[in-house]
């Protein structure tokens, strides 16, 4: 499939409470490389990522989700999808190229579900990023849970339905696979602008602008194993796995940061085609499809979503 327009989910800025321990949970824990800080933010990376971050953290009152960016193909694309933005009602602002260390410009606007999301087309490369000439597999040994990239964010909201058409008429993501009510309604949508299973999910909760989490790539369900081990080890707060998921088959586990932020270590997941009808569950299948091999849904993870 060739990738065109938005590219893939390029960073996440997450809002923590003690900046420093949480440097220290996504460097050593989750194995991120440490790219810089300035003052209440810090920029980090994974092994195998081109641009010089994919993770902000910032120093705030309350944890959660401050902005989600989208890297786009080209400037020519940006300006199309600002313009069909606008056409939809969507109100967009420009963020200065330097705001973010080695970002160029960018343009925000929010969604129906109250998440802020970022449109960008430059980012500067990494100095020590993926080898390219006769490379390895990789350039250090990987560290902590072995995460090679950032992959997606699910997020929370009333008028999830509102949020993926904005996604999916003026950015041309597609949807993957939904779960809906006896009425027909959505409680889950999942998206992609590329041939992953997701690249954004909407989930349906009772507040908006509401993080469920950030999921971070690794290479196989050995490596979620692997962060299971480093999980029970280094006494990181647990919250369900390991796992796997009806809806896009990904292996999982999900943990938190010292702050509260739901983590995921996602490996696996089918490859989505254009020409894939969508994949559908009912609400009284949401069990099997949140959690495949435990068909139930549970209590801690039910109370983000209802």
């Amino acid at each position: 499939m060739a990738v065109t327009g938005v590219l893939r989910p390029g960073f996440v800025q997450i809002r923590v409470m003690d900046l420093k321990e949480a440097i220290v949970h996504y460097r050593d824990n989750l194995g991120l490389e440490m790219v810089s800080k300035d003052g209440e933010f810090a920029f980090l990376r994974a092994y195998d990522e081109f641009d010089r971050h994919s993770v902000v953290l910032r120093q705030a009152e309350e944890p959660g989700l401050d902005v989600l960016g989208f890297k786009v193909i080209s400037d020519a694309a940006l300006a199309d999808f600002v313009k069909r933005l606008n056409e939809m009602g969507v109100k967009t602002d420009d963020i200065a190229a330097g705001d973010h260390p080695g970002a160029g410009r960018r343009v925000r606007f929010s969604v129906p579900t109250g998440q802020v999301i970022d449109l960008y087309t430059e980012m500067e490369l990494s100095d020590n990023g993926p080898m390219t000439k006769n490379p390895d597999v990789w350039r250090e040994e990987p560290r902590g849970m072995r995460i090679t990239r950032f992959d997606h964010c699910a997020v929370l909201g009333v008028n999830i339905a509102a949020s993926a058409e904005i996604f999916e008429k003026a950015l041309d993501f597609v949807v993957t696979e939904r779960a809906i009510d006896p009425d027909g309604n959505p409680v889950a949508i999942f998206l992609t602008c590329s041939n992953k299973a997701h690249d954004i999910a909407f989930l349906a909760g009772p507040a908006d602008a509401k993080l469920h989490h950030a999921s971070f790539l690794v290479e196989s369900w050995n490596d979620v194993g692997h962060a299971c081990d480093l999980i029970a080890q280094r006494n990181i707060s647990l919250d369900i796995g390991p796992t796997r998921h009806g809806i896009t088959r990904g292996q999982t586990v999900y943990f938190f940061d010292p702050s509260g932020n739901r983590n995921e270590c996602f490996a696996g997941g089918y490859q989505h085609y254009p020409d894939n009808p969508i994949r559908e569950w009912t609400v009284d299948q949401m069990g099997k499809a949140i959690f495949y091999y435990e068909k139930e849904v549970h209590d801690r993870f039910t109370s983000v979503m209802t």
